[in-house]
């Protein structure tokens, strides 16, 4: 069951897998896949972004374009759903679009999923201190980044709350939020590579982190 505009009152452990998608591909279904099983997710959400705030609009396919990309690697999966709330709501800003989700889905434990290499430059974001206090957040490793980030300087600011993975959601909500690195294997698929007609077996549909969260 996809997030409706309106929201709902469900008590759910949802992951929120916020990007480009341009084109969403399998590596985005791997890491879905890694974060629900990690952490006990009952859904993810794929959330198609109407325009990353830190990305050249050069190259980016049309929303609709984009979104069915999304929902094509989510398809047979019910516990993986393509979402254009972002799109219906007219947010573009990670910490503008966490406010609203839990406003409209007050029961729910939302756990932000990022990649390594967003990690590494979050104090980029809007207002990413009060993300990183108010919702939990799981990393995966990305290529070439994953060390580097966690010895970054966002990475030991928030080294008092890290916590391991299948402890992230556990206890009562604490003050600040917790986040974890989830160990799972990495995944070469990368969507720029497939724009530029490199994808092979690991490109866009069913069977790269490129259009991870933005700001």
């Amino acid at each position: 069951m996809g997030p409706g505009r309106y929201g709902d009152r469900r008590r759910l452990r949802i992951g929120l897998l916020g990007g480009s998608f341009n084109p969403a591909h399998e590596g985005h279904r791997h890491v879905a896949e890694m974060a629900r099983r990690s952490l006990g997710l009952h859904e993810v959400w794929l959330m198609v972004s109407p325009g990353n705030p830190l990305k050249p609009r050069a190259g980016m396919a049309p929303f609709r374009e984009r979104l069915a990309s999304a929902a094509a690697i989510a398809e047979g999966d019910h516990h993986l759903v393509a979402t254009d709330i972002e799109q219906r709501l007219a947010l573009r800003y990670t910490a503008d679009t966490l406010a609203r989700l839990k406003v409209l889905f007050p029961r729910a434990r939302f756990v932000w999923i990022i990649g390594a290499d967003n990690l590494w430059q979050i104090s980029r974001w809007r207002r990413w201190r009060e993300l990183v206090k108010g919702t939990a957040m799981a990393v995966l490793p990305r290529p070439g980044w994953t060390r580097k980030a966690l010895a970054g300087p966002a990475a030991q600011r928030l080294r008092p709350h890290r916590r391991r993975a299948p402890a992230l959601l556990a206890g009562a909500v604490p003050d600040h939020a917790p986040w974890c690195l989830i160990p799972a294997p990495e995944h070469a698929a990368s969507a720029s590579a497939i724009r530029a007609g490199q994808g092979g077996a690991q490109g866009a549909g069913k069977g790269g982190w490129q259009g991870f969260r933005r700001g």
